[in-house]
């Protein structure tokens, strides 16, 4: 397969209209990699020009140690899976997954071979025969895959090929996809507005927003150690509370003050707060980390359910301080209503703290 590398490559378009602005991103061979941001944040662009569908304003594209700049899409042996699948209606499943290599000319014998390897890892053996317009949304996902895989590409590129799949069934492929890298062996590109997506199925995810790389980094390094709050807030489901607190000292203690409560910081992030006392910071609390009492105590904030969401394993529950909404995780045995009065014990040793003005993390990553 292949490494790819993105050296500093930005894409500006007519207007000045920066949609991608010096990226660098290394996906190394054998990686599954997902893109991964709100819409409009570049992730398309960016892998539209390693396909070389889009031109390339800034920077370099490698692929495997060799310039992919100025080479035309068909000369760079990849191959790429749209959003709305791209099979030609007229044509049979088999024939969908062998006309490019008709076109290039690939003896028949090859052919065969190939469109019945790629069918029967993916499970759609039976279907060779019959039109798209017979199979099911996820059957003909699996068509598309296919038709790239019987090119045997250095690299593959998904563009959101799950969005127009139900839920159950975008659950099913998600596993699928994982398993078809994990026995091709392959390099693999993923873009996705999906961060579910994301963390479930990548090695190493890169999160945008506005057109630049905001974190590259595994997915559960991405959860723990947020740079700054975007990537907090959009990495994780439910996403990261955030209250603006004031940070004080009081005696060898670190206290933030929201208004409605007081609680104490946990002492290892002491030195990195210290710099903001007196100053109004981003408290981050991931709603698994907010744990129900019934007693108080210290470290407790009292707010007001104002949503109940019960979904059979879990419960979200939306919240508010007396100024601040906010939403907390719970097991299924707790039963809460509307308007009734909540406690919660934040697990300090997971807050997460974030600048007012800069938005980026105040107790850095490890890697830092």
């Amino acid at each position: 397969m292949a490494k790819v590398e993105i050296k500093s490559v930005s894409k500006v378009y007519d207007g000045g209209v920066r949609a991608v602005d010096n990226a660098n991103i290394v996906v190394e061979d054998k990686e599954f990699v997902v893109l991964v941001g709100p819409s409009g944040c570049g992730k398309s662009t960016t892998l539209r020009m390693v396909a070389g569908l889009e031109d390339i304003t800034e920077g370099e594209l490698l692929i495997d140690g060799e310039k992919m700049n100025d080479i035309p899409p068909k000369d760079r042996n990849i191959a790429m899976v749209f959003q709305n699948y791209a099979l030609y209606p007229h044509m049979s499943v088999y024939e969908n997954m062998a006309f490019g290599l008709r076109i290039k000319k690939v003896p028949k014998a090859e052919i065969d071979k190939r469109v019945n390897e790629a069918a029967r890892i993916l499970d759609i053996e039976k279907f060779l025969d019959r039109k798209p317009k017979a199979l099911s949304g996820g059957q003909r996902q699996r068509v598309a895959v296919g038709r790239a895989i019987v090119r045997n590409p250095k690299v593959f590129l998904f563009d959101e090929p799950l969005s127009n799949l139900d839920a159950k069934l975008r659950v099913q492929m998600r596993a699928e996809l994982s398993d078809l890298h994990l026995r091709l062996n392959a390099t693999m590109i993923y873009v996705t507005h999906d961060q579910v997506e994301a963390m479930t199925m990548a090695n190493k995810i890169v999160v945008m927003k506005d057109g630049k790389v905001q974190q590259i980094g595994a997915p559960l390094f991405l959860y723990n150690h947020p740079v700054n709050k975007f990537v907090a807030g959009f990495i994780g489901s439910p996403p990261m509370n955030f209250l603006t607190v004031r940070v004080r000292e009081e005696g060898a203690n670190i206290i933030l003050e929201e208004g409605s409560f007081k609680i104490k910081a946990d002492p290892s992030h002491y030195e990195y707060l210290k710099k903001h006392i007196n100053k109004e910071v981003y408290f981050g609390i991931r709603p698994e980390d907010m744990l129900y009492t019934d007693k108080g105590g210290d470290n407790s904030i009292t707010v007001k359910v104002t949503v109940v969401e019960p979904l059979g394993a879990d419960i979200h529950l939306w919240l508010t301080t007396e100024t601040q909404p906010l939403v907390a995780r719970t097991e299924p045995n707790h039963v809460f209503k509307v308007g009734d009065t909540a406690i919660f014990i934040p697990r300090m040793d997971k807050a997460r703290y974030f600048d007012k003005e800069t938005e980026l993390a105040i107790v850095p990553s490890p890697d830092l």
